[in-house]
């Protein structure tokens, strides 16, 4: 069997301008990439689990993730600078959280689909 090859344009126009007219921004769609390029690392999904559970301080982030403060602290600075997570001082040490309920509700989601995927698998 030969391949199927596409020898027009556009088939259905009237489709193609309405979901044109909603595509989003190029800007907009390279900062969603940027997004999940940051929620991409493990080591940072770590920390992201860590702080879904409580706000801590870069020796607590450290020991739970079996890293260096040093590794984390550069992790931290990424994961602050793409806006998922921020950060209060208190006195000399410095506390982090996810940055709002957006950051929460993406890591619920992708948990609750993961776990459905392995469930399924399991039956």
């Amino acid at each position: 069997m030969g391949k199927s090859v596409c020898d027009c344009d556009v088939i259905h126009s009237e489709i193609v301008e309405e979901v044109k007219k909603k595509m989003l921004s190029e800007e907009i769609l390279l900062s969603m990439a940027d997004f999940y390029k940051a929620v991409s690392d493990s080591t940072r999904m770590k920390i992201i689990n860590a702080l879904f559970e409580h706000e801590l301080c870069v020796c607590d982030i450290s020991s739970l993730v079996n890293m260096t403060k040093s590794a984390v602290s550069h992790q931290l600075k990424y994961l602050k600078d793409m806006n998922l997570i921020k950060a209060r001082k208190q006195g000399k040490e410095v506390y982090y959280s996810l940055a709002d309920r957006h950051v929460k509700e993406v890591f619920v989601i992708s948990k609750e689909h993961i776990l459905e995927k392995i469930d399924e698998e399991d039956c």
